[in-house]
């Protein structure tokens, strides 16, 4: 029933003369009217500055009447045919917005909800706000907002606020909006966890985190506590940003009041914090939101379980497989997908396999595209290439349709064997099938074909992806980068790397390390500090290879006090050294006669159980020899196994003898034989040219009697 008030209204503004309208009893004027700038977008404006009603004339009040009639009119029709009349209704006008001057609009909002009701002056607020003339006009929204204060409707005055942020957000006057929002407060409005959650949200979603942050402050100081949906709302912003540390903090302080997220942004915090590689505190965040209630769902655990499988924690990924089953949820083909993907990524192809075929006997999930692409990717890294298209054959039979990236898969795997024929015929297939080759098939091939030393072909590919529209991303660049690095060609690097960046693609540790590398195998080393130092600005975490080239190239400096520096370092930038950094400072140790600190450093890299290499065991060794202490040395091989043990002592026997050191090189050929009857002929012709050499006849024969008998024992056991 549509009431009696709406209809007297209705009546009154079709047919009561104008002058009556504005005037007479039924419009009660307001006590203040605002004064119009109009170049308010550049001035400080008193909004409430409070002035008499301009003498209307004719024109402006018959306009006024006709939209409020038309405005009752479209209002009644709507709510007669509507059984929601709590909410305002979308009035359809029959005139344009160009009709109305911003004035008569507010005069048309101030008539409306004095005499029709909030509901009633909200419906025509709702109608202008949808042209652009009205939207970006801030008085309208101060009007009705304080009509509304004044009848106690504080809800919908949030809701026009709510507009007001939204709409001069979208041309970049959010700041003002959000004064005008405390500006209201001493109007009235009482501001509250809503007013936050408006103005945090459409900061948040507009990319100003750091004034919505601003916004939080300022409305805490101002008595208002924020609720849960305030702090999830800058929570995912930062994690949309990536930017995980911020949104950890944010995370930890909603979570210490004791709110809890929804499974969808559990989802999205475990994606980015995995993606942005802390996958440990993606982990803990997860355990630590199931303790305090979260119940989580398969789409949980499967981000998570894709997160750990391809940091390479496949251990812990199937643990949290074992954990969702046994709350009864059943792992869906994207579960199973995540896991194949990253034990192919370990190269574990049998347990891939294993698990891949589980899926094609389920009931319940296929392999899909995604399945099957993870597991022929797999088989070309490991270059078993007739079983990726065996597999790419039965995928077809199945219906399934390859996509770019299990050609992109292919092409990458015969393009690391060096068949670019079949790579490029790949291509064909993908282009006679509609698919677009993009940067990640161009990447493939213009790395294998500088692996392969076909450094120009994989330029005029480049040229070739460029000319079909494709732009060379951060691993373009990296793959060319290091190429020229290779060929020690600093220059073509350096421009590459320079071109990149004002191409907007900032370098990644890859691209630094590539580069650091190259001059530190020039021994240019203040210029390989300064990349590093460059790299540590920009926040990039330097890697074990970075480390290690650094290493060497102050060990092959000669500046071994720098060498144990970066290696000292390495704990604090997260990187474990290996065999190779040990050898470089073990090596770099030696050449500077500092043999008791190499066997010390050469003690503790074998009690951490990583196995020296040969190069390392040769070179200390070799250095205590030539110190006349061979007895140290063969104290540091014995630790060897028998078989690594052989093949050093053969090495360092040669290596002694190219010296002519035929005392040194004799007692570890007696220790030889001990271990080991026959000797290879290498070894042995080398030893007995030096003795003849040096006239050692005795020696030689000594040696050929043990030879002799120690084969004649052989024989008769």
């Amino acid at each position: 029933m549509i009431s009696f008030t709406l209809h007297r209204l209705y009546r009154f503004y079709h047919f009561t003369a104008s002058n009556t309208l504005l005037n007479g009893l039924l419009f009660t004027q307001p006590h203040h009217i605002f004064t119009f700038n109009p170049s308010w977008r550049h001035t400080k404006i008193d909004y409430f500055t409070t002035n008499p009603l301009p003498s209307s004339s004719s024109d402006f009040d018959s306009v006024v009447k006709r939209v409020c009639s038309l405005v009752c009119e479209s209002y009644c029709k709507i709510q007669e045919n509507s059984h929601f009349k709590s909410t305002a209704p979308k009035l359809k006008l029959p005139i344009d917005s160009e009709y109305l001057t911003q004035e008569q609009a507010i005069t048309v909002v101030a008539s409306l909800a004095d005499e029709g009701g909030s509901m009633l002056a909200l419906s025509f607020f709702y109608w202008a706000i949808g042209y652009v003339n009205f939207r970006h006009f801030m008085r309208l929204y101060i009007v009705l907002a304080m009509y509304l204060i004044k009848n106690g409707n504080f809800e919908k005055a949030h809701e026009v606020m709510h507009f007001m942020l939204r709409n001069f957000g979208e041309i970049g006057m959010l700041k003002e909006a959000i004064d005008m929002v405390f500006e209201m407060q001493n109007q009235g409005l009482v501001l509250n966890a809503q007013s936050l959650n408006s103005a945090v949200s459409v900061a948040t979603e507009m990319g100003y985190v750091e004034m919505a942050e601003k916004v939080f402050g300022e409305m805490c100081d101002r008595g208002v506590c924020p609720d849960s949906f305030c702090f999830e709302s800058m929570v995912v912003a930062y994690c949309r940003m990536g930017r995980v540390a911020e949104a950890d903090r944010w995370l930890s302080a909603m979570l210490e009041r004791g709110f809890l997220v929804d499974n969808a942004t559990c989802t999205l915090i475990t994606s980015v914090f995995c993606e942005k590689g802390s996958v440990n505190r993606a982990l803990k965040i997860f355990n630590q939101l199931v303790e305090l209630g979260l119940a989580p769902n398969v789409i949980n655990y499967t981000c998570l379980i894709n997160g750990l499988c391809k940091k390479g924690i496949i251990k812990h990924a199937f643990e949290l497989l074992e954990e969702m089953v046994r709350k009864g949820l059943k792992p869906n083909v994207f579960t199973h997908t995540a896991l194949i993907d990253g034990l192919c990524k370990k190269g574990w192809m049998d347990k891939a396999f294993r698990l891949f075929l589980k899926l094609v006997k389920s009931d319940n999930y296929k392999p899909n595209v995604h399945t099957y692409t993870a597991i022929i990717a797999g088989y070309c890294k490991q270059e078993k290439l007739n079983r990726a298209e065996m597999l790419l054959s039965r995928m077809q039979e199945q219906g399934l349709v390859p996509n770019a990236n299990t050609y992109t898969a292919l092409i990458d795997g015969y393009c690391k064997v060096g068949n670019f024929d079949t790579a490029y015929e790949f291509l064909r297939v993908m282009d006679e099938k509609g698919l677009t080759a993009g940067i990640f098939t161009y990447n493939a091939v213009i790395d294998g074909l500088c692996k392969k030393g076909r450094v120009e072909e994989a330029y005029k590919m480049l040229k070739k992806g460029l000319q079909s529209g494709i732009s060379p991303d951060l691993v373009t660049y990296t793959i060319l980068i290091s190429q020229s690095c290779k060929l020690a060609d600093n220059r073509q690097a350096f421009a590459l790397f320079n071109k990149m960046v004002k191409a907007g693609i900032s370098p990644d540790m890859h691209t630094y390390t590539a580069l650091i590398a190259a001059l530190c195998r020039q021994k240019k080393m203040k210029d390989s500090e300064k990349l590093f130092d460059d790299a540590l600005i920009l926040g990039l975490t330097p890697t074990k290879e970075t480390c290690t080239s650094m290493i060497c190239g102050y060990c092959r400096d000669k500046n071994v006090a720098m060498a144990k520096k970066y290696f000292q370092r390495m704990g604090k930038y997260g990187c474990v050294p290996d065999s190779l950094t040990y050898g470089a400072l073990i090596s770099g140790l030696c050449k500077e006669s500092k043999l008791d600190e190499a066997r010390e450093l050469y003690n503790s890299m074998t009690d951490k159980g990583i196995p020296p290499c040969e190069v390392t065991r040769l070179t200390l060794a070799y250095e205590y020899c030539k110190s006349n202490e061979p007895t140290i040395a063969m104290d540091l091989l014995d630790r060897l196994d028998k078989k690594l043990w052989i093949r050093t002592v053969c090495t360092l026997v040669r290596k002694l003898c190219s010296e002519k050191n035929v005392d040194v090189a004799a007692l570890f050929f007696h220790k030889l034989l001990d271990k080991q009857q026959s000797v290879d002929r290498v070894t042995l012709a080398a030893f007995m040219s030096v003795c003849y050499e040096s006239n050692n006849y005795d020696l030689v024969s000594s040696m050929n009697e043990r030879i002799t008998k120690d084969f004649g024992e052989s024989m008769a056991e």
